[in-house]
């Protein structure tokens, strides 16, 4: 597939989905509470993507093609664009904007600050994924970009915390994360090119 076809599918793939669910929640198929349905499907989605965006260097791992390693950035744009809708919605449907109530539910629900954290660390790999933000930081700009590891801990923690009563789902992708995390050892990453013959393709 051609690099430009593979990114305008990647748009449409993660746009369609917050239209979608915006739609449902207009026409009350979600339910007696959609708004609070909303903002859990657009944080799940926040972690799929997060999920999706760190398979990218293992799947360019994998086959040689280096357009998953093209699409890692607008992907984990996407990641940050879900989560901005995630506490525009929690914002909107779950509090109101009263922002009194706002201590009130930290104190009640401590997740919320876990989630909070997170949002911070994507704003700031979100607003530093540029090529000028690479030129500029060199070798600190890996070491920043780390901190989507620090995402992944928070995001889990985060979904952990809302979902303990019913573990089976939230397994699901905490064992997809702790693969990919394994994933990023050196001398596991060492074999990983082995798992493949063909030469590398081009992305043109």
């Amino acid at each position: 597939m051609r690099l430009g076809l593979w990114r305008v599918s990647v748009f449409i793939a993660a746009a369609v989905w917050p239209l979608f669910w915006l739609y449902e929640a207009w026409s009350l198929a979600l339910g007696p509470d959609p708004g609070k349905v909303l903002v859990d499907r657009l944080g799940l989605g926040t972690l799929i993507l997060l999920l999706v965006t760190l398979c990218m260097t293992p799947m360019q791992k994998l086959t040689g093609w280096a357009g998953w390693i093209a699409v890692r950035r607008q992907l984990g744009l996407w990641c940050f664009a879900y989560v901005v809708l995630h506490l525009c919605a929690y914002l909107t449907f779950v509090l109101g904007f009263d922002w009194s109530q706002l201590g009130v539910e930290l104190r009640k629900r401590p997740y919320i600050i876990v989630g909070s954290l997170g949002f911070l660390c994507l704003l700031v790999l979100a607003v530093t994924s540029n090529r000028y933000s690479q030129r500029r930081l060199g070798v600190r700009w890996k070491k920043l970009h780390r901190l989507v590891y620090v995402v992944l801990g928070l995001g889990l923690l985060h979904m952990l915390w809302i979902v303990r009563a019913d573990l089976k789902e939230w397994s699901i992708y905490a064992s997809i994360g702790i693969c990919l995390l394994l994933l990023r050892i050196p001398a596991v990453m060492r074999r990983i090119p082995r798992l493949y013959k063909k030469k590398p393709v081009s992305v043109a």
